[in-house]
């Protein structure tokens, strides 16, 4: 194929025909078959979401977040509060499809509608939600809202490159990794390289395909567990497009 080039000869990128501005994400519901995403309400969503962390008795789930460990649920409560006003970050409760209870946190953030990036992050999820179904239908309804709904050309997932569990889930769910940005920030006094990694929308409609296969009751026997696991068919899916 022919390189783009400008009236001088330079290269340039390829053209983007029909681009406008993407729309900001919606506060609206997302639902799926095992849980719900819905916009964080401190008053409806704190005792429930309280309640589930304190399963984390180690407070490993805090080592990477940019918020210290809550000491008491009026500070969670109060720090909840401030969140559900951003709007970058966006934050959304997860509520599981069979309790109806909050179990987990997690966001849009870092939203350029001008150029169609997005990214998620800001994600607390608890035991109760970690390792299930429904955590990874909850990343789901965010990817398909950014690229099917919204229309956005990238997806982001940022973390520090020194945790595993969040690089090892970003490859799961389809993500490419793309390098380290060294000295990125500084955190609770300390440093942070930060993992990148990314989607875009031509990339999607294969990994979309794979979620629903992997989503279906079809792929879970009676007592719950995955026949295939999601990322061989994510790969497989990936493979066979390309």
């Amino acid at each position: 194929m022919a390189e783009d080039r400008d009236e001088l000869g330079q290269p340039i990128g390829e053209p983007v025909r029909g681009w406008t501005t993407r729309p900001l994400p919606p506060r609206t519901p997302m639902v799926g078959r095992t849980c719900r995403v819905e916009i964080l309400d401190p008053l409806r969503h704190v005792s429930s979401l309280w309640e589930a962390n304190q399963l984390d008795t180690t407070r490993r789930n805090m080592t990477y977040l940019s918020a210290d460990v809550f000491p008491d649920a009026s500070t969670y409560c109060a720090w909840l509060e401030r969140m559900s006003r951003t709007h970058d970050p966006l934050f959304f409760a997860v509520i599981d499809a069979k309790t109806a209870r909050a179990v987990g946190i997690l966001s849009y953030l870092r939203i350029v509608p001008e150029h169609g990036v997005i990214e998620i992050g800001h994600i607390n999820f608890s035991p109760l939600l970690q390792r299930t179904t429904a955590s990874t239908e909850a990343l789901f309804l965010l990817m398909r809202r950014a690229f099917d709904e919204l229309g956005y050309r990238r997806l982001e997932w940022k973390c520090d490159s020194m945790n595993g569990p969040s690089r090892a889930t970003a490859l799961r769910l389809g993500f490419r990794f793309e390098g380290i940005f060294r000295q990125a920030i500084v955190y609770k006094g300390r440093n942070r390289d930060t993992a990148w990694f990314s989607i875009i929308d031509a990339e999607w409609p294969a990994i979309r395909g794979a979620f629903e296969q992997w989503l279906s009751l079809a792929n879970f026997d009676s007592a719950g567990n995955q026949r295939e696991a999601l990322a061989s068919m994510i790969s497989r899916a990936v493979s066979t497009s390309s």
